[in-house]
């Protein structure tokens, strides 16, 4: 497939535009992991149910695909740099189908992980893959400022993230919990077929071979040095002991030897050089893992509580989410094409906290109104957030690593929602009770406090608002 020839043209410019026809496969491979991630909020509990799990056991249907994503984020990311967006897009897609099935199938909760970790690495490529996509139109039309697709690829990661647990409800009183894994099938087909009839078979995002082929860019044990200390971190993370001191070992040995090997690689897997002397970019990344400790602490803790601790059904606890997905979509549409970022970042880290202390008030006996109360809260920074956190990276990070770093920003926030992960756990044990959710409450009121220093004593906030008004013009 050659180069995409059709344009929209900007009004009053002679410059090509956007090729529109990118968007469907761009948005249905980025959704991939947000509708994974969220509609096994609500399958929880039956899950453990059918197969006689305590949530502390089926936590791990949560922590194995945030496991594989974490890592393979960043290498696909680098990957797409390198060979471009399609490879990577219809052979990770195409995973996801494989993934779907064997868990539709699955006769364990053993199988079932393993499925989980296989749509992890098989929901890598579709965000990347979209940012890059983003970088090499800007490059083609000379217009760097895909606003309008930004938010785009923002409000549907959104509403996907916030309508998961609804349709995980809907598809459980249908089909029970299978039918959330089966799902992944016909989404991967869809996906595979529009990447071969729409993905264009360019380049990465425009690092040229310094050394020969493009493979000799992959630094491949750099890559295993990465896998090595961030593997060994999420484990510790997700069983938080001190019997497991050894994994902080591995973790700093192997984290030393990383970054020695990508000081002296010729082309490293990440160029420590380059991302320890760009703060923006480092203070982006900090927020991100303080912000989606808070959100999916949320996202899985709240839902649990809702249905144990409270007494609603998969499908009535989706429907207490909907204030959240109705908000969260408007606040990304209205402050879409708005350059601001700090002030969507200090209203999304106010909204967090207002929320955590809400929660602190629920019991087993409170109104439902107050439910869709905390609900409606958490749709302000559920469509502030991320939308904030995408556009800084894009602007902030090298153009010629635009995917691997869009990549580390993932990792960034499944490490943070590995934490929510372990803090749910270790808060509601055997049963999601009361007690558990306002513990949980705590943990994630101090991640939002910390999210809100991080912002309010951030200068490089400016600068990068700069860049995009500059960019825009």
């Amino acid at each position: 497939m050659t180069e995409a020839k059709t344009d929209v043209a900007p009004s009053g410019t002679d410059k090509p535009g956007f090729d529109r026809r990118l968007l469907p496969p761009m948005l249905l491979g980025s959704v991939l992991n947000p509708v994974n991630s969220t509609i096994i909020s609500v399958a929880l509990v039956p899950i453990g149910r059918a197969l006689g799990a305590p949530s502390s056991q089926t936590a791990w249907l949560v922590s194995a695909l945030y496991l594989a994503t974490s890592l393979g984020q960043p290498v696909v990311g680098r990957l797409i740099d390198i060979f471009g967006p399609r490879r990577l897009f219809l052979l990770s897609t195409g995973l996801v189908g494989v993934a779907g099935a064997v868990g539709t199938l699955a006769p364990d909760l053993g199988v079932l992980i393993v499925a989980r970790v296989l749509l992890g690495f098989g929901t890598c490529a579709g965000y990347p893959s979209a940012m890059a996509l983003l970088r090499s139109e800007a490059k083609r039309t000379g217009r760097d400022s895909p606003g309008g697709v930004l938010t785009a690829l923002a409000v549907t990661n959104q509403t996907i993230a916030v309508v998961g647990p609804l349709l995980g409800g809907l598809l459980i009183s249908v089909g029970g919990w299978r039918a959330t894994f089966a799902l992944n099938v016909p989404l991967a087909a869809l996906a595979v077929l529009l990447g071969l009839l729409r993905l264009p078979r360019s380049a990465g995002t425009g690092e040229s071979p310094r050394h020969g082929r493009p493979v000799a860019q992959l630094d491949l044990p750099g890559m295993g040095l990465f896998a090595a200390m961030l593997t060994s971190l999420l484990l510790f993370l997700m069983n938080l002991h001190l019997r497991n001191w050894y994994l902080l070992v591995i973790v700093a040995a192997a984290g030393t030897a990383f970054a020695v090997r990508e000081l002296r690689a010729a082309t490293p897997f990440i160029d420590l050089r380059v991302l320890g002397g760009n703060t923006p970019l480092l203070a982006t990344y900090g927020r991100a893992l303080v912000a989606y400790v808070v959100s999916y602490a949320f996202l899985y803790g709240f839902s649990q509580w809702t249905e144990e601790g409270y007494g609603l059904t998969p499908f009535h606890a989706g429907l207490v989410q909907i204030p959240m997905f109705l908000l969260a979509i408007g606040a990304s549409i209205i402050s879409g094409r708005r350059r601001s970022v700090r002030g969507k970042l200090l209203t999304g880290a106010v909204g967090q906290i207002v929320a955590c202390l809400v929660m602190l008030t629920l019991t087993g006996t409170s109104p439902l109104w107050m439910l869709l109360l905390v609900a409606l809260i958490f749709g302000l920074p559920q469509g502030l957030n991320s939308l904030a956190l995408q556009n800084s990276v894009y602007y902030q990070a090298d153009s010629e690593r635009t995917a691997s770093s869009a990549g580390l920003l993932r990792t960034f926030a499944y490490v943070g929602s590995m934490i929510a992960s372990s803090a749910t756990a270790s808060s509601f044990g055997q049963r999601a009770d009361t007690g558990g959710m306002h513990q949980l409450a705590w943990v994630m009121l101090g991640a939002g406090v910390l999210y809100l220093l991080l912002t309010v004593f951030d200068r490089t906030l400016g600068r990068a608002a700069k860049t995009a008004s500059g960019a825009a013009e």
